[in-house]
């Protein structure tokens, strides 16, 4: 096998993704009216396909174009979660836009080069192979965030989104390029070599930089302030996108680059992590107390959740990334779940998003009242839902590592959280009715089936996901 095919034969789900998305531009460019649905079918299949290719290309660890990019377990576990978040991002914004009348031929084709951006970033084994699939995410991000041109709202939430993004994106180009004028190089394991046991001023700056760049991505605090705002005004499937996708992306290339590239800089970094994760967990957890707005709860739900995720990376121990790893998989199917039920919160034709619009939900739409509310309680950490167990593993990796008070910090963040998400059950069975909802189309419907399965009969068969985490997080070590 020459150097060339070996790396496309371990870049498979990349390759398939670049070659659809400019196959699917030419189809757009040169296509005749009324034929949207073409393309937007057609990049769900190429999302489909590259994520089958996941299973059928090359095992084992790899590294490939000059050693700017790695192919490992690890990579191929957050590939498979981000491309499944993007898949069904895509196919529950089928009927919204048609509904919307907005003209998606553009939309499918940005979704992948945003989930190209991202896979490179997983992938990424070098500073400037991250700072690519990071820009290439982003660019396609911010187009998506104000693709509703018409709406005032999502072209607010592009501008704040772009605005800070490329703030951030400066933030972290300059921390890397401290990094590589301290270390000599830009591979990750190069980095962790040449810093090791000679750790500077400058590198920790350099450090503090590149964590800061990556938690606006991951939109944890201090660096949240675009969250609420752009989950509110952008149209609700691309706000799916940006809950699902785009977080397993931020959370990877982070778990990556602090486990590879910073082995030597441990008590540095786990300080940052602590403190970030212990200000997102309590700013998710009071915040989201005074919304109205779903999305926007919806928003500070999800700080929140990536401050519980960070709480296993806080140790740096294989422990800790596995139930990372366990966290966001269980993490994308509650969100999936939960904006998919957004998505049914269509009246007269009109989609609504305030809370009080579920009054009484329990006596028109038993169905979706028992699927919500099972989204609420997992998202709160109530067992046996799948959502307990999330929380389980990362408090466990950080109780084991001496972290007692980041852990006794998270259970309480979760019992404050348990009021917002219990209120909303509660307007579901106990309010009077509001407004009927009209019935959800047989996408929305099947991929609320699918995780309301996945969340209440996790603990049935949690074998093959701790098994995938477990050699995921193996890999890095």
């Amino acid at each position: 096998m020459t150097p060339m095919s070996f790396a496309l034969a371990h870049s498979l789900p990349e390759v398939f993704l670049a070659v659809g998305a400019l196959g699917l531009l030419m189809l757009g460019v040169f296509r005749s009216g009324g034929r949207d649905w073409i393309i937007s079918e057609a990049a769900i299949v190429i999302l489909g396909i590259a994520l089958l290719s996941m299973f059928v290309s090359l095992q084992g660890k790899a590294l490939i174009y000059d050693d700017a990019f790695i192919d490992d377990a690890f990579g191929r576990f957050m590939k498979a979660l981000t491309l499944g978040g993007a898949l069904i991002s895509l196919l529950l914004s089928r009927e919204f836009m048609a509904r919307e009348k907005i003209d998606f031929f553009e939309f499918p084709v940005l979704v992948l080069l945003a989930t190209l951006g991202m896979l490179m970033l997983i992938s990424a084994n070098s500073l400037i192979a991250l700072y690519l699939g990071l820009e290439l995410m982003s660019l396609a991000l911010y187009v998506i965030a104000a693709f509703h041109r018409d709406n005032l709202r999502a072209s607010e939430a592009g501008l704040k989104y772009f605005v800070l993004g490329a703030l951030s994106s400066g933030m972290l180009l300059y921390g890397s390029s401290l990094i590589y004028g301290f270390a000599g190089t830009v591979s990750f394991t190069g980095i962790a070599a040449a810093l090791h046991g000679n750790v500077s001023i400058g590198v920790i700056f350099g450090l503090v930089f590149v964590l800061a760049g990556l938690a606006f991505k991951m939109s944890v605090v201090p660096f949240h302030m675009w969250t609420p705002d752009v989950y509110e005004g952008a149209p609700t499937p691309v706000t799916a996108f940006f809950a699902s996708a785009a977080k397993m992306a931020a959370v990877a290339v982070t778990v990556r680059i602090i486990i590879t590239a910073f082995p030597g800089v441990a008590p540095q970094w786990k300080q940052i992590i602590v403190f970030i994760s212990i200000l997102s967990m309590a700013l998710g957890a009071f915040a989201a107390i005074g919304q109205t707005n779903i999305k926007r709860l919806m928003a500070y739900s999800s700080i929140g959740h990536m401050g519980f995720a960070l709480v296993g990376l806080a140790p740096g121990t294989e422990k800790g990334v596995h139930g990372v790893l366990i966290y966001l998989a269980i993490y994308l199917v509650m969100t999936l779940g939960t904006f998919a039920a957004i998505l049914s919160m269509r009246v007269n034709g009109r989609y609504v998003e305030s809370i009080s619009d579920l009054a009484g939900l329990s006596r028109s739409r038993k169905g979706l009242a028992f699927f919500l509310a099972m989204m609420m309680l997992s998202l709160a950490g109530i067992p046996p839902l799948a959502g307990f167990f999330a929380k389980w593993y990362v408090f466990l990796a950080a109780i084991d590592a001496g972290l007692y008070p980041l852990a006794v910090i998270g259970m309480l963040s979760s019992v404050v959280a348990c009021f917002y998400y219990l209120r909303v059950v509660k307007i579901i069975y106990l309010d009077e009715p509001a407004a009927l909802f009209e019935s959800p189309s047989r996408e929305v419907t099947a991929v609320m089936t699918l995780a309301g399965l996945a969340v209440v009969l996790y603990w049935v068969f949690p074998g093959p996901l701790v098994s995938a985490a477990t050699a995921a997080a193996k890999s890095l070590f």
